[in-house]
């Protein structure tokens, strides 16, 4: 039977956390930000017309007459993507949709006359919307930055397993198992499945650098399903997480480490590979 840790161990574990796992191509996405440059390149070019008109009523309408879908990108220029749905409080206090503005010239008039775009306009401060909106791409791309957390952090833990010569598979569905019926109808998808002649294991990895209610939940939900898990034959749940975003939720992962017999940090991902016992093999 898989024994469960000791709060030694556990203490262990909480002093090997690591800050960071970001290497310099964490921090923005370009190759993500220049695609979606690029899908607004054509009509950004079009908005650069306004630039400097004095009078900006009349650009707007020969801009309109001309092609009206141009100003769909216009949200951008207040780093608001477009569909996003949001609402401002309009001159007569009601709540209205900022993307209801675009149905009309007039409703774009008063658009870039009230976010105060028309003075950066007519003062020439923007020469190039496609550059600024390069630029505004790049600052909506660090909000990704936690999903990119967990990625490197895969990706990490892929080569490890690769240097040390263990076959996997990645996102690896529960259905392809009868006996996770125990999880639920939901399809739940694990980052790697290693599979050896003696047992199966299906493993999670995540990192945190910041707290935030995800990690209890993260924690709950693990601490759920391991347990059905690892009472099927064969099969075994194993976790590897590492970041200091551990320490604001320490007693949450404390109940987890109590429940969970396979939890690894990049400290210790060597003996789990060490307890496999053999170099598995991909099925």
């Amino acid at each position: 039977m898989l024994q469960a840790h000791t709060k030694e161990e556990f203490d262990t574990f909480m002093s090997q956390l690591v800050e960071t796992n970001a290497t310099l191509d964490f921090f923005c996405d370009f190759s993500k930000i220049s695609r979606n440059v690029e899908a607004m390149e054509i009509k950004l070019n079009q908005l650069n017309f306004l630039i400097g008109k004095e009078n900006l009523e009349q650009a707007v309408h020969r801009l309109w007459d001309e092609n009206p879908r141009v100003f769909d990108v216009l949200e951008m220029l207040i780093a608001v993507r477009r569909n996003s749905k949001r609402k401002y409080i309009a001159a007569d206090g009601n709540f209205r949709l900022i993307e209801n503005l675009f149905t009309s010239p007039e409703g774009v008039v008063a658009f870039i006359r009230e976010t105060g775009l028309a003075d950066i306009f007519s003062s020439r401060r923007i020469t190039n919307l496609v550059d600024y909106v390069f630029g505004v791409e790049t600052g909506l791309d660090t909000n990704a930055r936690k999903n990119r957390s967990g990625k490197t952090m895969e990706r990490l833990v892929a080569s490890i397993f690769a240097n040390r010569g263990i076959a996997y598979r990645t996102q690896v569905s529960s259905k392809e198992f009868a006996a996770l019926a125990c999880l639920g109808n939901d399809e739940k998808r694990f980052d790697f499945m290693i599979r050896t002649e003696a047992k199966t294991y299906l493993i999670e990895v995540n990192f945190y650098s910041g707290g935030g209610s995800k990690l209890n939940e993260v924690a709950r939900s693990y601490s759920e399903i391991a347990p059905k898990i690892n009472a099927q034959a064969g099969l075994e749940f194993v976790w590897i997480t590492d970041g200091t975003g551990w320490y604001s939720a320490r007693t949450k992962l404390e109940e987890a480490f109590r429940i969970i017999p396979s939890v690894y940090n990049l400290a210790t991902l060597d003996r789990f590979i060490a307890s496999i016992g053999q170099k598995a093999e991909e099925r």
